[in-house]
């Protein structure tokens, strides 16, 4: 068993086995090597955090991980199975939902219906009992508007549900496009800097959202953050990139007195 394994948090929450594991991934296009024969794992129930200085590698990681690039090496393995190459909506299928670092909403729609794309995986009637919305496409609608309810509630968007995407603040936007992929039912959470472009009060509450997502649904959560404060508070390890390469890895204690890290990114040790 790994040291991590059965780990429980200061805060209570439960870290368990290895969910997916990178087995020395390298990933090129053309003449460039994004990434460079790195491996890591992700454990269930665990925040991990993927930090690095731009062009690093890093959203090129979480795009491997979520079918959009495929390695010319290594292994992808999810739930102890290897994993063959796969198109996002596959991956999708597996249990896997991300947001974006640009958003990517549908910005004349509303809030609910941005939210119910999220749950295009669970519906199953077919294209002419969905047309003409009766039987089991009607009961699927109730069912499936019931649990975008409950994360509308979750994340406290409910006085802007039936406003259209494009009209919102940046920072609503960036809330609604978690609440799409949380009504996924991710076992896996991927968020691309979730926290851009967002001021001090938004910061908290995507960092208070974020951390109950972990605790309330025990979800597992990858993220990619520039802030240090944000990954050194929410996550429970960091993988540091640097070019295309792994640096470093482990508890943000370790990783931010990394001698190796220190240099190449974060420049001072991080208090």
């Amino acid at each position: 068993m790994s040291l991590l394994e059965g780990h429980i948090t200061a805060d209570g929450r439960k870290i368990g086995g290895v969910l997916m594991e990178m087995k020395n991934i390298t990933l090129r296009f053309g003449g460039v090597v994004a990434i460079k024969d790195i491996s890591f794992d992700i454990r269930e129930g665990e925040i991990r955090a993927i930090i690095g200085p731009n062009g690093a590698g890093k959203s090129s990681m979480l795009n491997v991980i979520s079918g959009f690039y495929h390695p010319q090496e290594g292994e992808v393995l999810f739930r102890g199975a290897k994993r063959a190459p796969m198109k996002p909506y596959e991956v999708a299928r597996q249990g896997i939902a991300r947001t974006f670092q640009n958003i990517a909403l549908f910005e004349g729609m509303t809030v609910l219906d941005n939210i119910m794309t999220g749950r295009l995986n669970h519906m199953k009637a077919g294209m002419l009992s969905q047309a003409m919305w009766w039987g089991r496409a009607a009961r699927e609608e109730a069912e499936n508007r019931e649990k975008v309810e409950k994360v509308i509630d979750f994340l406290e968007i409910q006085h802007i549900r039936k406003t259209p995407v494009g009209r919102l603040p940046y920072g609503l936007k960036k809330r609604v496009e978690l609440a799409r992929a949380l009504a996924a039912e991710p076992m896996l959470l991927l968020l691309d800097e979730p926290m851009a472009g967002m001021n001090v009060e938004e910061k908290e509450d995507m960092c208070r959202f974020i951390l109950d997502v972990n605790d309330e649904f025990g979800t597992t959560i990858a993220l990619i953050e520039h802030d240090m404060g944000v990954v050194m508070d929410l996550s429970d390890r960091v993988v540091v990139m640097d070019y295309g390469k792994k640096i470093g890895d482990g508890t943000p204690d370790e990783v931010r007195n990394n001698e190796a890290v220190i240099n190449a990114y974060l420049g001072v040790a991080h208090d």
